[in-house]
């Protein structure tokens, strides 16, 4: 019998992850299985400029996948059962369940709304497409209109610092406000802090600093200090949030749910389940948790990889580094920041900013796309194996 190998989420380290197992493991002893509730694989990297109102080729995770011998099920995940090996999954048809050998939880995370009242409600977030989707309407409805409008983006994390500076590069009718809670750009070196202040001066961005929001409404936003700012359209980006779904399972979780997992990506309460990027709960090289960003999905995906391909083929594991070198900002799409960071993950001195940084983050991206694209790394056509689609009589006979 096959060894089950089950994929929840498509995402980067999802996608990526799945292509070189596909690659490395023998088709005769392995079956693999993608879970995704959207057809289309999603560039989150990419989703504050589809929500300035860029077009953002969406690839199909079925062309993706094809001749790869991958099977696509198109399901939302709605629970884990660890203990009988099952996944719970919803979709236009009902939904059923799929057994597995080796679960592989990549779900990545969701905006957070931290608690704050009338954000989930009225406040936009980009950390999926449809919200994205959702604000880009918004904003064509005032330009349609001929309004020029008001967007302020709460949070000056590297999300909220990208989505600033993209709408107001991409809808200069725009009159924008990022929101910071603290300084502006505190986590980056001093000179990168200048090169952020330039930008924001130079793009028209009105910076709040030391400024927290206590309530959001329809069309203002509610500050502690009593100050009431007039919003056409609030981006809510001061935090993210991972699914329930593990916690709810059995699985040993951090605080805030993300699973907690050793040194190669495996659970420590579940030894067939591996966790990777925002979901995972990672120490990195450092002896510092790895944050939830691309380059710790990145990471941990070819860990895990690794660590999974070495214990079902029975040869040695070896240890990925797991690191966290620095960030990526871009600043619009003619400038960037690129802040290294050191091993206590403080910002170096040194950073590099301008047209080289926007040149180096569009090829982060490209590369990006490109591996996702190629989930094989260009397998020859005479070893893949056919696609299956997983229909759901397929996928059901799976269960254990």
């Amino acid at each position: 019998m096959k060894h089950r190998i089950v994929v929840l989420g498509a995402g980067y380290a999802g996608a990526y992850v799945a292509g070189n197992l596909a690659r490395r493991l023998s088709p005769a002893d392995t079956e693999i299985t993608v879970v995704n509730a959207e057809p289309d694989f999603v560039e989150r990297l990419r989703l504050h400029q589809l929500a300035a109102g860029q077009e953002i080729e969406a690839r199909k995770l079925a062309d993706v996948f094809a001749g790869t011998g991958i099977r696509l099920r198109l399901a939302r995940v709605t629970a884990v059962d660890p203990e009988r090996q099952v996944v719970a999954v919803a979709d236009a048809d009902g939904g059923g369940e799929l057994g597995y050998d080796t679960l592989f939880y990549a779900l990545g995370s969701h905006g957070d709304d931290c608690g704050v009242p009338g954000a989930a409600e009225h406040a936009f977030d980009i950390a999926g497409r449809p919200s994205a989707l959702r604000l880009r309407e918004r904003l064509d409805s005032l330009d349609r209109r001929g309004e020029a409008g008001s967007v302020l983006v709460v949070g000056d994390g590297l999300t909220g610092i990208e989505t600033a500076t993209e709408l107001a590069e991409s809808r200069p009718r725009l009159s924008v406000v990022l929101i910071a809670r603290g300084e502006l750009g505190a986590r980056l070196s001093a000179g990168a802090r200048g090169h952020l202040r330039q930008a924001c001066d130079r793009l028209g961005i009105t910076v709040l600093e030391h400024t927290s929001v206590e309530a959001v409404e329809a069309t203002r936003v509610l500050c502690a200090d009593g100050t009431a700012l007039a919003s056409d359209a609030t981006v809510w980006t001061a935090g993210f949030a991972v699914s329930p779904i593990a916690a709810a399972g059995g699985l040993e979780v951090t605080e805030n749910g993300r699973i907690v997992v050793d040194r190669t990506m495996r659970s420590v309460s579940h030894p067939n389940v591996y966790a990777v990027g925002d979901s995972a709960y990672a120490i990195g090289d450092n002896g510092r948790p790895l944050p939830m960003s691309c380059a710790s999905a990145g990471f941990t995906g070819l860990q895990a990889t690794d660590a999974i391909v070495g214990r079902l083929t029975g040869r040695k594991i070896a240890n990925t580094k797991l690191l966290y070198p620095g960030n990526h900002i871009s600043l619009g799409r003619r400038d960037g920041i690129l802040q290294m960071v050191d091993d206590e993950a403080q910002a170096k001195p040194k950073y590099v900013g301008g047209r080289k940084a926007a040149r180096v983050k569009a090829g982060i991206l490209k590369m990006s796309l490109w591996s996702i694209s190629h989930p094989t790394f260009g397998l020859p056509k005479r070893k893949r194996r056919r696609v299956a689609a997983a229909p759901d009589a397929s996928a059901e006979k799976a269960v254990a």
